[in-house]
């Protein structure tokens, strides 16, 4: 298969799609409120508690679209599948210039997504507490989180990754001039989303590192003749 080798970017992206899915909440209604004031038409893709939160945000409700709505299909249980779908991916990976990549998003009426915004499932401050199961830490495993990071962060060309909340001002005083992010800020974000979602990935390894198979079924009733 032939790598996909971009020639042509913009330098200035206009922010008209965004996608949030947090779990650190900390001044997302400000950040939000603040890229509807600045991004002329933005819509607001998000996903459970995030969206419930966001629809009591004044001034958000009539940008804001569930996510389950975006694509067609409902939240798995429990919330384990909720963005992991080709649309959202079709989204996050294509490019402007690539004709055959515009013509899969309008088969598919699909968007481009213009930034994610997400952050992950607390793991390190669940494992941090005093005799944190291996359950409850198998169970603040991010798996959608990391891939809409990396999705993104890899698009840098033309898609925003942000994964800190101490970078919504920057963010905001960017978009204040026009609604758009330039190249520069774009990679920045790129270089945090990659270090954040390895972090992430080298807290888990380490977690788990010295267990064994002994230890961790204890969590559990082990049926041996499985169904």
């Amino acid at each position: 298969m032939a790598l996909n080798i971009v020639h042509e970017i913009d330098g200035d992206v206009a922010i008209r799609n965004v996608l949030i899915s947090v779990s650190n909440k900390d001044g997302l209604d400000t950040f939000v409120q603040g890229l509807i004031s600045h991004c002329a038409d933005v819509t607001i893709y998000s996903t459970g508690g995030t969206y419930d939160l966001l629809r009591q945000v004044p001034g958000v409700a009539d940008h804001l679209v569930a996510v389950s709505d975006y694509t067609g299909q409902p939240e798995m249980q429990g919330g384990l599948v909720k963005t992991l779908d080709f649309k959202i991916y079709l989204g996050l990976l294509s490019e402007t210039y690539n004709p055959a990549h515009q013509e899969d998003l309008v088969r598919t009426a699909a968007v481009s997504l213009d930034m994610v915004v997400v952050n992950l499932y607390p793991f390190e401050q669940t494992v941090a507490k005093v005799d944190v199961s291996p359950e409850e830490a198998r169970t603040n495993i991010d798996i959608g989180g990391p891939c809409m990071i990396r999705a993104a962060a890899k698009n840098y060309l033309r898609v925003a990754s942000v994964t800190d909340p101490a970078d919504y001002s920057v963010i905001i005083g960017d978009v204040q001039s026009g609604g758009s992010l330039g190249l520069e800020r774009r990679f920045r974000l790129m270089q945090k989303a990659f270090a954040h979602t390895a972090s992430y990935d080298h807290a888990i390894a380490s977690y788990f590192e010295h267990m064994d198979a002994k230890t961790v079924s204890r969590c559990y009733a082990v049926h041996t003749g499985g169904r």
